[in-house]
């Protein structure tokens, strides 16, 4: 009997632990989607997963970091076009540069 104490003890702790990070709540919303649904799909557990991974704070994460990358793109462009802007301004001097090194 001492040993079915620890194992239940550790269970609720467990449950409570779920409750509090919001995983039942998750599973709970999906399941009752997946009870709702009027065709149930044939493939249960990928209902599971897609609905799963696209709810909550991940979504919002998700979607910060392809603004970021977006932006980041733009930013790289642009960058991209000035190195070559600077680097034919560049030219216009370098060969300047090399003409007076051979006349010295």
């Amino acid at each position: 009997m001492t040993s079915y104490r620890p194992a239940d003890s550790k269970r609720e702790e467990f449950r409570k632990y779920l409750e509090k990070v919001g995983v039942l709540d998750a599973l709970t919303k999906v399941l009752v989607g997946l009870y709702e649904e009027p065709e149930k799909p044939n493939n249960a557990l990928d209902f599971l997963r897609q609905h799963l991974g696209a709810s909550g704070p991940e979504t919002a994460d998700v979607e910060a970091l392809r603004l970021e990358v977006s932006e980041l793109k733009q930013k790289l462009e642009q960058l991209t076009e000035e190195n070559t802007e600077l680097k034919g301004k560049l030219q216009q001097y370098e060969p300047q540069a090399d003409e007076q090194a051979a006349a010295e």
